[in-house]
């Protein structure tokens, strides 16, 4: 099942106390970053996030889901309604988050 449009509309605005997030579209679904990095996506129509040591402190009782079949699991966020928690989740994962990997040139 594809997320829908809508709800990535709906999380986008919730966090938009943050600046430079941005989304890529990818096989109906959205991987969503924040300053560059990849911090998660949209996967049927919920928020996962990168298990990193400040997510899994900051939600200690999340469930992990695989985004789909075959992929690495990773954290549910079910406080999206929470702008201050999604802020403030994202913040401190960022440092713990790997950077881009540069893409190379023909």
């Amino acid at each position: 099942m594809a997320s829908s449009k809508t709800y990535l509309e709906f999380v986008l605005e919730q966090l938009s106390g943050l600046e430079d997030i941005s989304y890529r579209a990818m096989m109906g679904e959205f991987i969503i970053y924040y300053r560059g990095k990849i911090i998660g996506g949209i996967y049927d129509d919920r928020l996962l996030v990168k298990p990193t040591k400040s997510a899994v402190a900051y939600m200690p009782t999340a469930s992990y889901e695989q985004p789909y079949e075959g992929a690495k699991e990773m954290l549910l966020v079910e406080e999206v309604d929470n702008k201050e928690f999604l802020v403030e989740l994202l913040s401190n994962m960022y440092g713990e988050l790997p950077l881009p990997k540069s893409k190379k040139k023909k």
